[in-house]
């Protein structure tokens, strides 16, 4: 593995290799043993966000430390970008500083594949456009695996803003390859058609679906796609299509809640079903950690 632009083509045993280093590190950082590591000793990380991010920036950061690398972190809107300066420039001139792993989130879709073949460096797709997000796929599967210690034939259901969701599309690559049953659900005006071409069920009856999943995956609602009236109002799809104490009943007793983050609290979810036995969104946060350590680990140790 040279880079990690999306999940499209992964192989289930590259992901499953993933998942097992990242098990070991999560294991390690969890319980502090011996941090930082020296796994990464003298190689440079750089992490260029032009998007927002908590979680996925900060993770990064912290598994970088962990295995001893030099993080540098780019602030986009200080650098040449706002100068005229190409992403790829910008990437090249890093690149002749001796940077080893570049980490990008952009709003451009293709933006990490057209640096991964136009630099020397690695690139790691901290999610770019509506197109993919594989770090947060990988960091779900390890959750999954924690719970159920397997992927063949576990039913998730996948529901909300999936038009716009990188997260949708890099796990549904993803699930796919190892063997779950995907089900996506959803208004109609979020919920393409198209969709079912690559490989999952659209399903209409969410209070059915719910009572069918092993894995619930809540997507957050992007408010800040949503000025095209693809919604009538956030109470109306709360209602419709959020998950609240009712449906939490519904829920087989072993099933689990996910959600990538940040959670609109009284829309996806309410704060009794986001904080419920069920959740999972907590324990996600603290697999992205590992997750990032190893897939920096496999991209640098070579």
């Amino acid at each position: 593995m040279v880079h990690l632009t999306g999940v499209y083509d992964m192989k289930a045993e590259k992901i499953e290799e993933v998942l097992e280093l990242a098990q070991s590190y999560c294991i390690i950082n969890n319980n502090e043993q011996q941090l930082p590591l020296n796994v990464l000793r003298g190689k440079m990380v750089g992490l260029l966000f032009f998007e927002p991010s908590t979680r996925t920036k900060a993770s990064f950061y912290r598994a970088a430390k962990n295995l001893g690398a030099d993080v540098i972190d780019l602030q986009a809107g200080f650098s040449s970008v706002v100068k005229g300066e190409s992403v790829l420039d910008t990437a090249l001139n890093l690149q002749a500083m001796g940077l080893n792993a570049l980490v990008v989130r952009h709003s451009a879709a293709g933006i990490p594949d057209l640096l991964a073949q136009n630099t020397g460096i690695s690139l790691i797709n901290a999610g770019d456009g509506a197109h993919e997000h594989p770090t947060q796929a990988l960091l779900d599967l390890l959750t999954i695996k924690q719970e159920f210690g397997r992927f063949a034939g576990l039913n998730v259901l996948i529901m909300g803003d999936m038009l716009h969701s990188r997260v949708a599309r890099s796990n549904i690559f993803a699930m796919n390859a190892l063997g779950a049953n995907v089900s996506v659900g959803g208004p109609a005006t979020l919920v393409p058609q198209a969709l079912s071409s690559l490989g999952v069920n659209i399903v209409h009856d969410i209070d059915d679906a719910l009572a069918a999943a092993d894995i619930v995956y809540m997507l957050r609602i992007q408010k800040e796609r949503q000025q095209g009236g693809l919604l009538p109002s956030f109470s109306e799809y709360a209602a419709l299509f959020g998950v609240n104490e009712r449906r939490v009943a519904l829920l087989q007793k072993h099933a689990i809640i996910m959600h990538p983050g940040p959670v609109n609290l009284g829309v996806e979810l309410t704060a009794s079903a986001c904080f419920s036995s069920h959740s999972r969104i907590i324990k996600q946060v603290n697999n992205g950690v590992a997750v990032r350590m190893a897939v920096l680990h496999l991209l640098l140790n070579k």
